[in-house]
């Protein structure tokens, strides 16, 4: 995906965003889908992924299985959780995501992920004392929590990761 997307003129940024969103998608559909076809036991058969670009340079990412006992819907884990947090991660870096049902049961979730990142959102913009313009410091920690995301709020890895270069 990484090389394709590339080849496509794909930014950096969009192209990073996208593979974590793949991965967290697959990791969702092995864990909790049913595979394709006739297959019913949940972690053993096929997937489906795909990814495109639109004319207006929008990246959608898809993860299609057999379906589930349960709809995927973002959790709410407690911060000493193992899992729980992969769609709060997709709703953080995707414009936009959701679920489509198709024939036979199959689940499609996918992700649209922009060709142009929001200012301040992963850009390449310089920090004065490690800290942006948007409140977002240097090592990805917001005064909301950790990039933005919910569950993390309060927490300040300011120091911890000082002399990480």
């Amino acid at each position: 995906m990484r090389e394709q997307l590339r080849g496509n003129g794909v930014s950096d940024a969009v192209v990073d965003d996208a593979v974590l969103i793949l991965s967290e998608l697959l990791s969702n559909a092995c864990r909790h889908g049913r595979p394709l076809g006739r297959h019913t036991d949940v972690g053993d058969g096929d997937i489906r992924a795909a990814w495109r670009v639109d004319t207006g340079g929008a990246l959608t990412v898809e993860v299609t299985d057999g379906g589930g006992p349960t709809r995927p819907v973002p959790a709410t884990p407690s911060v000493t959780a193992r899992g729980g947090r992969g769609l709060n991660i997709i709703s953080a870096l995707a414009q936009e995501w959701g679920v489509r049902d198709g024939s036979s049961g199959e689940v499609t979730v996918w992700a649209l992920v922009s060709a142009k990142k929001p200012p301040g959102i992963g850009g390449t913009g310089s920090a004065a004392n490690g800290v942006s313009s948007n409140g977002i410091s240097s090592n990805g920690v917001s005064s909301n929590g950790v990039g933005g995301l919910t569950g993390f709020e309060g927490l300040d890895f300011s120091e911890a990761f000082d002399d990480v270069g």
